[in-house]
Parts: C-alpha cells; structure tokens; sequence
C-alpha cells in the first residue's frame, strides 16, 4: 500500500468564530497577531460582502461607501477588506502543532476580544479541487 502524499492529507485548520461580526480595525490587530503565531500556514477571513457597487435596489450600480470597506495592513502588504469579517481560518503547518498552536490562538483572541467567541479544530476550507472546479475550467 502506498503512503499518501503531503496534497492528500488535509492540514488541520483553527476556525476562530467570534460572536460579532470585527471592524476593519479589530481585523487588523487580530490577523497581524495570528500572523505571527508560531506553524501558521495560512489565514483566512470569511463573512458578509462587502460591495463596491449597489447590486439591488433603487441605488442600483450607485457605488458603496461602506467604511469598513478599506485598506488595511497585515503582515506589512497592505489588503483590501472586501468582507464584514465574521470568521477566521488558521491553517497549521501539522497535525503535531495544533494544541501549542490553539493555545496561542486563543490567547491572541482573548488580548483582542472584548466579547466571547469559539475556537474549533477541523478542516473547513477545500483542499483540493471539486468537481465545479474542473467544469468552470478553474482547474486543468
């Protein structure tokens, strides 16, 4: 029996679930802490659009001044925020780092926090390509 490679064992991800949805300023401070968290792989932010263009209604194409909808700085490179963060995903580089790593997570989260949230462990984004993706011709 062969051994799997590295691109078929899922990495374990950290969902970081606040109960409220974070400003661009929370998210800021929240991601650059996590950035330099020891064995994090990658970060995801995911939540509610955040349009540069009215899509429905009578402002319909009328642009969007949302001021959460900006430029912010992670890690030194400047990223639009494009989304009402509402969850993060922390990738972690193995298996064998997750309990130092959900440790130090929680205890960024807790120094940025002032309301509760949840820490799950798991693998919540695809890591691999899908069916939809080989049909959109995401994938070759």
């Amino acid at each position: 029996m062969s051994q799997p490679t590295s691109e078929e064992v899922p990495l374990p991800e950290i969902m970081v679930f606040p109960e409220r949805m974070l400003l661009a300023d929370t998210t800021e401070t929240l991601l650059n802490k996590l950035h330099e968290v020891k064995n994090v792989k990658r970060i995801t932010v995911q939540g509610e659009d955040l349009p540069a263009i009215m899509k429905a209604g009578p402002g319909t194409g009328g642009p969007v001044d949302h001021p959460e909808r900006r430029v912010i700085k992670v890690a030194g490179k400047d990223m639009e925020l494009k989304v009402l963060v509402g969850r993060i995903l922390v990738e972690i580089s193995d298996m064998d780092f997750v309990p130092q790593a959900m440790k130090d997570i929680k205890e960024v989260c807790e120094s940025v926090f002032p309301f509760n949230f949840t820490l799950e462990v798991g693998r919540y984004s695809k890591f691999k390509p899908t069916v939809s993706d080989y049909k959109k011709g995401l994938v070759k």
